[in-house]
């Protein structure tokens, strides 16, 4: 947006977009193609027919309201409400609704404010801040006095413009057509053919007389007094490299190539990709003076925030149209170098090369020093998105890194016309000549006396400062994987992968790099957050470095990584063991035990066969149960790397009924389903005893329990081992009561003796089990 309420103005361009009541103005390409744009980020040719007209309101008698009725129109996308008097205001309501081009429907009552100070030039016409309402074939306006103006303006009507959709070809012919009254007027530091320049950019610098600080001043919150408007500023007759004439200014008649850019350039639609009708504006860029671009100018279009991002570009042409189009400005191309919309595309503005220091139309007094990037919609009550903010940050980063400029720094600029700020922006004033210094990315507020970029952008100048200048933010390892780990430290075999994250979008970031102990091993894309690295057997510190697209870097903290490519040991092989327990036909109570250690980190062992089942490293030992059959039982132990190392042991538990046994003394045979084999021996004789042979590493003498049961002695091998009470408070069955294990398979002998316990002396056996 231009000095002064440009945006609230640009429909006194009526006249020359719509030269009458209901006059009709069709734009599209001249024979011979397009010629604009720097012929980069390859797009489709050709330009879009833009149509602009005007309705007039009817009026009431008495001038307190007026209105157009419903009606079926051509196509449009934007419009505005506009009058003679650019002095004069509306300060009652102003109403529109329009028909959707897509669906036939009508849309509810929009309002307009036409409450605006006036341009003070005297020019133009009065006017609403233009509207945005997408392609739409019908409209409806109402509009009543009301507040302190009781009287509708003379001349009232209604602008529309369709930006067109469609592509015109070279082969069509031209039906350009500008207004009678089609005089330039040029911006005081854009230099005119044929007159000396007088922009101080390109004569003695002035004493230096500028009130403004080093600093910013703050962000808008009230927009107060008259703002400034300043005259357009001048292009040229041809774009770069077109023979169609030279430039108008004091400029570099034929450029050499932009610098390259400490910053990468962002992806940007170019002219030929938005379409632009490069037929309304055949005259050539002008460069500036110094070559140099020092600082970039955000703006806002003003138009509404009502498009679609597939609008966009017709948007674009719009805004382009209404530059080169309009009463009030009639520059010779779009003002801006470049245009952002909600979802962060980039479209290339001002014609003459992108990457080259085209002189602009966008900040009155300074468009010899700056670049201005304008935000597609209004940003008074509302903020842009963060794409959008991104995409500013992008492109100014790479426009001020052609020239070796800080975007977080601040410049001194040379004011090419008096001129100063609004209130809320401190209020400040300079005169021709005087040195500023200002911001290198700042709003169109601190150069010039207006709202623009909007109440709500404001605050985020700073942050544009900061996204394009500044270090990757919130950058963090959020895992290393490949492994386990243990608190922070990760284990992996020799490849690790590293993720990360940071809050800072990816568009801004230039590439991350993975350091292993500050030696950067691997680089990746600013879009990446995981990378891959080798790593030799040890322990490492792993970080990672971000690098933003200012080129500053900023590095993570440290992660610990264990590379360890050794397998576990099980120190202690598998075994089975006979445990205490009930004994069923086909289950026998065991215990597996084992020990596996690490060299690093131990993470788990697993049981794999005859079952699944998974052991902390610390565990040695787990209950189980075993058919009596062969049985085998394998582990795998597990390193928090992934090494693994695994073992097994087969083991056969064999019982053996009291059948089997020698008896000794007086024994009875009971019979029931709960002894095993449906029968038990039961002996109350003092020394009556049973005895088994076998061959085995695990024994277990298996019992019948209840509170009558008396005591007896167990001999392994001849000698006595225990004395073992079967007294129970609850009967038991098939009870395996005492165990013993060896360390290898032998032949042993177990006997059991009857003590002959006072009051209790019976003791009822069910066997003996054994392993293999």
């Amino acid at each position: 947006m231009r000095g002064g309420n440009r945006s609230r103005r640009w429909w006194g361009g009526g006249a020359a977009v719509a030269a009458g009541v209901a006059g009709v103005l069709v734009v599209q390409s001249v024979a011979g193609g397009p010629s604009g744009g720097s012929g980069e980020d390859g797009a489709k040719s050709g330009s879009t027919r833009t149509e602009a007209r005007a309705s007039e309101l009817k009026v009431a008698a008495d001038r307190t309201s007026a209105e157009l009725p419903r009606r079926d129109t051509k196509p449009f996308s934007l419009l505005g409400v506009t009058w003679t008097d650019p002095g004069a205001r509306i300060t009652g309501t102003i109403e529109v609704r329009t028909k959707s081009a897509k669906s036939g429907k009508w849309s509810g009552w929009q309002s307009l404010d036409g409450d605006h100070t006036g341009h003070g030039d005297g020019t133009g016409r009065g006017a609403t801040d233009p509207m945005w309402v997408g392609p739409s074939k019908g409209v409806e306006v109402r509009v009543k006095a009301g507040g302190e103006v009781t009287a509708l303006p003379a001349g009232i009507r209604l602008d529309m413009v369709d930006p067109g959709t469609g592509n015109v070809t070279a082969m069509e012919p031209a039906a350009f057509a500008r207004p009678v009254a089609d005089t330039e007027t040029t911006d005081p530091d854009a230099p005119t053919a044929g007159t000396p320049s007088t922009d101080p950019a390109a004569t003695a610098e002035p004493p230096v007389t500028s009130p403004s600080a080093s600093t910013e001043p703050p962000p808008v919150t009230e927009p107060t007094g008259p703002q400034q408007s300043p005259p357009a500023a001048t292009t040229g007759p041809a774009p770069t490299g077109s023979p169609a004439g030279k430039p108008r200014g004091a400029a570099t008649a034929t450029p050499t190539p932009g610098p390259p850019s400490t910053a990468p350039r962002p992806e940007i639609v170019t002219r030929a990709g938005w379409q632009a009708d490069e037929s309304i504006s055949p005259e050539a860029p002008t460069y500036l003076p110094g070559d140099k671009v020092k600082a970039v100018t955000v703006h806002h279009t003003s138009l509404s925030n009502n498009y679609t991002c597939a609008e966009a570009p017709a948007v674009v042409r719009s805004v382009y149209a209404y530059h080169v189009l309009g009463a009030e400005t009639k520059w010779k191309d779009i003002g801006y170098h470049f245009l952002v919309d909600k979802c962060g595309t980039i479209y290339e503005g001002r014609k003459g090369g992108m990457d080259r220091p085209v002189v602009g139309a966008h900040a009155y007094g300074f468009n010899s020093e700056t670049s201005g990037i304008a935000l597609l919609g209004n940003f008074m009550e509302v903020a842009p998105t963060q794409a959008a903010l991104n995409s500013v940050a992008r492109v100014a980063a790479w426009k001020l890194g052609q020239y070796g400029v800080d975007p977080k720094g601040t410049t001194v600029l040379t004011a090419g016309a008096a001129g100063g700020t609004i209130p809320a922006l401190g209020g400040l004033k300079w005169n021709k000549g005087d040195k500023v210094t200002r911001n290198t990315i700042h709003g169109h507020g601190h150069v010039v006396a207006t709202e623009c970029p909007g109440t709500k952008m404001y605050p985020l100048i700073d942050t544009v400062r900061e996204l394009a200048g500044g270090t990757v933010a919130g950058l963090a390892v959020t895992s290393v994987t490949g492994g386990g780990t243990v608190g922070t430290t990760a284990y992996v075999k020799n490849t690790a992968t590293v993720n990360w994250k940071a809050t800072t979008a990816a568009s801004l970031v230039s590439k991350y790099e993975v350091l292993v102990n500050g030696k950067a091993v691997a680089s990746t894309a600013g879009t990446a957050a995981s990378a891959k690295v080798t790593l030799a057997a040890g322990s490492h510190q792993i970080a990672v470095r971000a690098t933003h697209i200012s080129r500053k870097t900023v590095t993570s903290a440290a992660r610990t990584v264990v590379a360890d490519a050794t397998a576990p040991v099980f120190s202690v092989k598998p075994t089975v063991a006979l445990r205490p327990g009930t004994v069923a036909a086909t289950a026998v109570p065991v215990t597996l035990g084992w020990k596996a250690t690490d060299a690093r980190a131990l993470k788990d062992v697993r049981l794999t066969k005859p079952l699944a089942k998974v052991y902390g490293p610390t565990v040695t030992s787990a209950p189980h149960t075993s058919k009596p059959a062969a049985t085998a039982w394998s582990l795998t132990a597990y390193d928090q790397a992934g090494n693994a190392a695994t073992a097994a042991v087969a083991a056969t538990p064999v019982v053996l009924q009291e059948t089997n046994a020698v008896k000794s003394g007086a024994w009875s045979t009971k019979s029931s389903s709960s002894y095993l084999g449906g029968k038990s021996y039961s002996s109350a004789t003092k020394n009556a005893s049973l005895t088994w042979t076998f061959t085995g590493r695990s024994a277990a003498w298996v019992v019948s329990r209840a509170a009558t049961s008396g005591q007896a002695h167990v001999y392994v091998d001849g000698k006595l081992v225990k004395t073992v009470d079967l007294k129970s408070s609850t009967t038991k069955y098939r009870d395996a009561i005492w165990t013993q294990t060896w360390a290898t398979s032998a032949k042993h002998t177990v006997k059991i003796v009857v003590v002959g316990t006072a009051k209790r002396p019976t003791v009822t056996t069910d066997g003996l089990v054994y392993v293999k």
